[in-house]
């Protein structure tokens, strides 16, 4: 009999992807770099033709609002982060998550990424979802594996002062791993029209 935890995971998971996958499909190449707001942080290309999210160690005031290829990129880099801890592997950083960049290629990075997430779904057991993985190593850790700065930033800063030993094993369920970490934001800029709005307007001036 299916475990229930997992059956229960798996059915989120489906359900949000279906929503997800509506807006995906119909997204173009041009709505990736479409800026919201005035203020916004989004993907640049680097003269070798990589390219490089706009960043923050920490969160600035008022948030940037993020670009649709910035989100695209940034979940993209969680979720692999996510599977690599599944995978027992040392969880890349944030200049190893390369973006390929706009338009069908950002889609079907994802994509794949959704397959490589269902096949570790379905090799999870009851007692693996009960087990604990790494969520900060000894020392320094990197930035995306630190606390929030919101939940103990002084403590944070603190450990890596020397002030006090930072844990050796701190853990938490795996279950609690498996969805991304929400962050609430404080301020945003105000939102311009959305990406579809804006081309019928150009096509009724046409």
């Amino acid at each position: 009999m299916p475990d229930s935890s997992l059956a229960l995971l798996r059915w989120q998971f489906d359900l949000a992807w279906s929503l997800f996958e509506y807006h995906l499909e119909r997204l173009e190449p041009d709505d990736f770099g479409w800026s919201p707001a005035a203020l916004c942080w989004t993907m640049r290309r680097a003269e070798d033709g990589t390219w490089t999210p706009d960043w923050a160690d920490r969160e600035p005031d008022p948030v940037p609002a993020p670009t649709i290829g910035w989100l695209t990129w940034h979940l993209g880099w969680w979720w692999s982060v996510a599977l690599d801890q599944l995978r027992g592997r040392e969880p890349r950083e944030r200049a190893d998550a390369g973006w390929p960049g706009p338009g069908e290629p950002a889609v079907e990075w994802l994509r794949g990424l959704r397959a490589d997430w269902l096949a570790a779904l379905d090799r999870l057991t009851g007692a693996d979802l009960a087990s604990a993985v790494p969520f900060r190593p000894e020392g320094d850790p990197p930035a995306h594996r630190r606390a929030p700065a919101r939940m103990g930033e002084r403590g944070a800063d603190e450990e890596r002062r020397g002030d006090r030993p930072a844990p050796s094993s701190a853990r938490r369920p795996l279950r609690e791993t498996l969805s991304p970490p929400w962050r609430s934001a404080r301020r945003r800029p105000t939102a311009r029209p959305r990406p579809d709005t804006a081309r019928a307007a150009r096509a009724r001036r046409g």
